[in-house]
């Protein structure tokens, strides 16, 4: 724990500056890549002097308050590390990413760190990251190329499992007569997470649709039925009022709308909080703890999200890197001879790249986040804090 506060506090400088837009702005995007959000450090002074590795960082985009938070923890501590850092956001466009990524291999980049925007999209520079011989770390989403070395995110269909599970316990779907009516909102369908996440949740819900305890009043249960296109919240409020008003403007209950992330969640709940006439409670998730969201889950309008803790998966990329760049072995022993205090597991079968291509990953553990035990889930490990107003705020506030 001690490992990841300290790099928690160092990113949150780091993190301040990202998410007021921009990074260092002293420093000169490389031609042709991403504009506002870029942070070009490869040519600031390094712990690693004149020998410094560097590393290529490319994000999706600025827009979701998770990927910032990504960066910043990325960006520092390689920086700390000694490596020298060229870090990217691109706006959510994949050509934008493309552009963002060759520019880093026609600087030299020794090894990328790639959260795709579009997991398919980026065949040709993974080609020609393969062929110049530069590792890629395929960070929280999976990149569906060859050339992906590792695999580093969370167990993506836990995180699912767990918004479902906690459905099935706030409604008591074991216990309760029932019927009770849900309705689903999933991800990006360009993000190769957002089925793992479907899945996981659909599969511990499932039984109770199969058995008539829930009810689907739209119907729409299929992934691509109910996927929302860059996880924007304005696509996951527009389909919501459209349900809302289809099919529960004649006093239907709406009891649980599960929302596969927090982005989604908003605009979810800001539907069900204009349009929806019933009187009762409706069970939200969501997931990533994002700060509009938390105030969300204290003032009770969304029920929960699943953390994942983005300051642990950045302690797992930059030891995995260490080793990739040392020569070293990275497998499961790279667990054990870290050191990590948290829960993180080697899995070389569940992620294919190409069929029978399997990527080996590190995952890590999500966490359930609600309105009585948020304090001790992200501020007591410093991920957050209290404000003045008794809402949380990121730890720079």
């Amino acid at each position: 724990m001690k490992k990841t506060l300290a790099l928690i506090l160092a990113a949150c400088m780091s993190l301040s500056l990202v998410a007021c837009g921009g990074g260092d702005k002293s420093n000169t995007p490389p031609a042709g890549g991403s504009n506002a959000g870029t942070s070009q450090s490869a040519n600031q002074p390094s712990t690693g002097g004149s020998e410094a590795k560097t590393v290529g960082i490319a994000m999706p985009t600025q827009s979701l308050e998770r990927w910032n938070r990504d960066g910043a923890y990325l960006d520092e501590q390689f920086k700390a590390a000694g490596y020298k850092t060229i870090v990217t956001y691109s706006d959510n466009k994949n050509e934008q990413q493309v552009n963002d990524i060759q520019n880093m291999l026609s600087q030299g980049v020794d090894l990328l760190i790639i959260a795709a925007i579009d997991g398919n999209g980026l065949n040709t520079v993974m080609n020609d990251a393969g062929a110049a011989g530069v590792p890629v770390i395929a960070y929280d989403r999976l990149i569906m190329n060859d050339n992906s070395s590792y695999y580093v995110s969370f167990d993506n269909y836990t995180v699912g499992k767990l918004q479902g599970e906690f459905v099935r316990d706030a409604l008591d779907l074991d216990n309760a007569a029932g019927p009770f009516n849900m309705e689903f909102t999933a991800g990006d369908p360009a993000d190769n997470n957002a089925p793992f996440f479907y899945n996981g949740a659909f599969d511990v819900l499932k039984p109770y649709i199969d058995s008539g305890k829930v009810i689907v009043p739209s119907g729409q249960t299929a992934f691509d039925a109910v996927a929302t296109d860059q996880w924007q919240t304005d696509v996951a409020l527009d389909r919501a009022q459209n349900v809302l008003a289809s099919f529960y403007s004649d006093g239907t209950k709406l009891d649980a709308w599960l929302c596969s992330n927090d982005s989604t969640s908003m605009g979810v709940t800001q539907a069900v909080t204009q349009d929806y006439a019933g009187g009762n409670t409706v069970v939200i998730t969501g997931q990533d703890g994002d700060v509009a969201n938390l105030r969300n889950i204290k003032d009770g309008k969304q029920s929960m999200t699943v953390y994942k803790a983005v300051a642990n998966e950045a302690v797992v990329t930059l030891d995995l890197a260490k080793a990739i760049l040392d020569g070293k072995t990275a497998d499961a022993s790279l667990i054990s001879a870290s050191g990590w205090d948290f829960e993180c597991a080697y899995d070389t079968e569940s992620y294919e790249t190409t069929p029978g291509h399997k990527c080996p990953s590190f995952l890590l553990v999500p966490d359930v986040v609600t309105a009585d035990n948020m304090e001790e889930k992200l501020v007591t490990p410093g991920y957050y804090k209290v404000g003045a107003d008794g809402y949380l705020e990121a730890t720079n506030g």
